[in-house]
């Protein structure tokens, strides 16, 4: 812009006189952008509403150079946009309401709903589209998924907003706008006080419309609210009925993120008084349910355990899942089925006790044995040899009255079959009775090292303890050295044999009875 432009231009700006608006307005037609943007920029700093009018007349066609400047000073057209909004010009109109939702104009929320409530206008759906598209573009600067256009705090800004969308929603049954309650639900929280008010009239109709709506509406926020309504101690049963009846992935989606594995115990009590949930009801349930990912199909399981449909049903959920799910899914069936008992129940979990998931397994051997099917124990016995530590540590928490101590505090109060049978379950599944039988071979206790020696002859233990055995040859006590003796017979290997000779040479003559019975033995077997 040449320099004589740009004075004129600034003259043009700050003079008084209103002729300058008149010789301004054809410019902004001129065929140079340097003049059409040089008028652009004073008549929005003059605020002249007359150059406001015919900036907004010309919005439709503007080039994208004007767009830049009117983004940065949108905020001098507030007054005409409202004009426009509320007025008869039908071109004017449809800018405005346009230039209300490129510029993000909050302000004019008020003025929307103001023309949206007149039952007179003739422009609705462009009015309920403008409204419904800034407080969109609202939420999602709330949500951080959009950056403000001015420096404004967007929290202030709703709140701003909630205070003419909640007196509009007030009014909601002389105007039946729709829009201006879908809205207000988009931004309200369960909190708020025109919120509080609709569910204290539920025989008011914007109550009833708020019921369908949420059971209906997509839009996240619209869920994010409904499923909020489980953290509260007594929801309206309308609303946890808009919760039970909705199937659409979405929304079940965001129910089962908020419900997770572990509910707290306000959306417990809440679930419980919901006894259907439409999505997994039916003969198409279990494909349904297969559609979900691994978490989400966990959470499937809390819900259908916490919530009050029959038990029939929730067993049907837990199966479904127990066998087809995902491994999130069945892991978390497979805690669950603890909390069901019968015939069919035990056959799933005999089924599931052969999932190639060691959680999965795990968590079916911790109730598999109070279910007392038969054969069951050589199952469990038999899984501890299985190459997964989570499933080794359920076995042994689930046959924990096999302990080593146990047995051994009863073991001369047993016949020699259950000594040797129980002995040998033990043996395999307490991982304490070598450490354990090592100290009853080291204890100053004469009994206690006879008995440890009877234990390790009945459970095959002399190998490992073969160098605790030796030692006791030389015991005090004749009758330990004669028992150690005796035991070394299972012992095949040369330091054993060795022990064994020299025994043969002890002062007492049971012990050297003992130790040549043993080589006898030896004999054929020594290495």
């Amino acid at each position: 812009m040449s320099e004589g432009l740009a004075i004129t231009f600034e003259v043009l700006s700050d003079t008084r006189n209103e002729s300058a608006i008149r010789a301004l307005l054809p410019a902004l037609d001129s065929s140079r952008e340097t003049i059409q943007l040089g008028v652009l920029t004073t008549l929005l700093a003059r605020r002249s509403f007359l150059g406001g009018r015919e900036i907004l007349r010309r919005l439709d066609t503007m080039p994208a150079s004007w767009k830049a400047i009117l983004r940065r000073r949108h905020g001098q057209l507030g007054a005409v946009l409202r004009d426009s909004i509320l007025g008869t010009d039908p071109h004017l109109f449809k800018n405005a309401c346009n230039a209300a939702v490129w510029f993000r104009e909050y302000d004019l929320i008020p003025t929307l709903l103001s023309a949206l409530e007149d039952l007179d206008n003739d422009q609705p759906d462009l009015l309920a589209e403008t409204l419904s598209d800034l407080v969109n573009q609202l939420y999602e600067e709330l949500e951080g998924r959009r950056s403000p256009l001015d420096m404004r705090d967007p929290k202030l800004v709703r709140r701003y907003v909630l205070e003419s969308l909640e007196r509009s929603v007030k009014r909601f049954e002389k105007h039946q706008r729709r829009e201006i309650l879908n809205a207000f639900l988009l931004l309200a929280g369960h909190g708020n006080s025109a919120m509080t008010w609709i569910l204290q009239n539920p025989h008011h109709t914007v109550y009833r419309e708020t019921a369908e709506l949420l059971c209906e509406s997509l839009y996240e926020g619209h869920m994010r609210l409904l499923i909020s309504f489980l953290d509260q101690s007594r929801p309206p049963p309308a609303l946890l009925a808009a919760i039970a009846r909705r199937t659409d992935r979405i929304f079940i989606e965001a129910l089962l993120a908020r419900i997770g594995l572990e509910p707290p115990a306000t959306i417990r009590a809440n679930l419980k008084r919901i006894s259907s949930f439409a999505f997994i009801e039916g003969d198409e349930m279990l494909t349904l349910l297969r559609r979900f990912g691994g978490k989400q199909q966990g959470a499937i399981v809390e819900l259908a355990m916490a919530s009050g449909i029959p038990r029939p049903q929730a067993f049907k959920v837990v199966e479904g899942l127990l066998k087809y799910g995902k491994p999130e899914g069945r892991r978390q069936a497979a805690a669950v089925l603890a909390k069901f008992n019968g015939v069919e129940a035990n056959a799933l979990a005999l089924q599931a006790l052969d999932d190639v998931d060691p959680i999965v397994q795990a968590n079916i051997i911790r109730h598999l044995r109070r279910r007392r099917i038969p054969g069951v124990l050589a199952r469990l016995v038999d899984l501890v040899d299985s190459p997964h530590d989570t499933v080794r540590y359920a076995v042994r928490e689930s046959l924990g009255d096999f302990s080593f101590e146990r047995y051994l505090n009863s073991f001369e109060m047993l016949d020699e079959d259950l000594q040797r049978n129980t002995g040998m379950l033990v043996k395999k599944i307490d991982p304490e009775t070598l450490p354990l039988l090592k100290g009853e071979l080291l204890s100053p206790i004469r009994s206690h090292r006879l008995r440890g020696l009877d234990v390790v002859r009945t459970i095959d233990l002399a190998e490992p303890l073969e160098d605790l055995i030796i030692a006791l040859l030389q015991d005090e006590d004749h009758i330990v050295r004669s028992e150690a003796a005796a035991t070394l017979a299972l012992c095949t290997t040369l330091a054993s044999h060795e022990a064994l000779q020299k025994a043969t040479e002890d002062s007492s003559t049971a012990v050297r009875e003992a130790a040549l019975k043993s080589l006898n033995e030896h004999s054929q077997f020594v290495r």
